[in-house]
């Protein structure tokens, strides 16, 4: 919206906006008259005739802008050269560590490349906007992880992903916001795919190897806890051992009573023998 240039429509709107800051949110009312009057609206947005409105604004930015146009009436490479240089704002609040304030810069530049433009595009156009866009995203992630809002990081991942499954980057910083919210196989699954399209680089690497060990550091905890639940595991009792005297002397006894055994055999056949020695001399 360029003010002072908007659409009669848009006068309510104008006004309210004209005295937001940067970043500030609003609910702003705007009466008939200010807004689409008695005839309404029968187009989009499709307003009743006579129609109080309420706006739910967000101011992203502003600019004093020199092109002197709203954003419906700038071509597409218009809208990219403003995205860049939005963009090119944003890393530099970002390389100063100034987060809060590179990321309105990159909604901006987002903005610059809205719906309304991307879903006209086709083929190298499209390829031209995204590559202005997609990195917007990318780096909007990158400021939500280093502010810990991990669900937002991933929700910026999953804009680009959707534009272009195999971006590493995306990948990457998603598998980094779901770890630290310890969405493990998630993590896991962007990491490989991340490493299968950059096989040599070293922070895919490692944050596969810290993933690796915090899954065996909660598997020893676990291990720890259910020992404390159920008691330490029984070792196995030991085996008795056998007395080796005891087997010694059993051994001997078996041998002495074999030998007995022999011993009276022998012996009745010595008398045997005699008996008939002397039976023969008594005939």
């Amino acid at each position: 919206m360029i003010l002072g240039k908007e659409e009669k429509e848009m006068t309510g709107l104008a006004i309210g906006v004209s005295s937001m800051k940067s970043g500030e949110r609003a609910l702003l009312h705007v009466g008939w008259e200010l807004g689409y009057g008695k005839e309404g609206s029968f187009c989009f947005p499709n307003v009743p005739p006579l129609a109080d409105i309420s706006y739910e604004v967000e101011l992203i930015g502003f600019d004093e802008t020199r092109e002197g146009k709203a954003l419906s009436d700038m071509t597409l490479e218009e809208r990219i050269g403003a995205a860049d240089r939005r963009k090119m704002h944003g890393n530099a609040l970002f390389k100063e560590e100034k987060l809060e304030e590179a990321m309105p810069q990159y909604e901006m530049a987002i903005a610059y490349m809205g719906d309304d433009l991307m879903f006209q595009l086709f083929g190298k156009y499209r390829e031209m906007a995204l590559a202005v866009k997609n990195p917007c995203h990318l780096n909007m992630a990158a400021c939500f992880i280093k502010l810990k809002r991990y669900e937002e990081a991933i929700g910026q991942c999953s804009i680009v992903l959707a534009e272009d499954e195999n971006n590493v980057k995306a990948l990457f910083r998603r598998g980094k916001a779901r770890a630290e919210l310890r969405q493990t196989d998630a993590a896991q699954e962007d990491f490989l795919k991340a490493r299968k399209f950059a096989p040599q680089e070293k922070a895919i690497a490692r944050e596969l190897r810290l993933l690796a060990e915090h899954d065996k550091a909660v598997y020893q905890k676990q291990k720890e806890l259910y020992k404390g639940i159920f008691g330490p595991t029984p070792e196995p009792k030991p085996k008795p051992k056998r007395d080796n005297r005891l087997i010694i002397f059993w051994h001997w006894l078996l041998s002495l009573f074999y030998h007995l055994i022999i011993f009276w055999h022998w012996l009745l056949s010595l008398f045997y023998h005699l008996f008939r020695r002397e039976r023969r001399k008594a005939d």
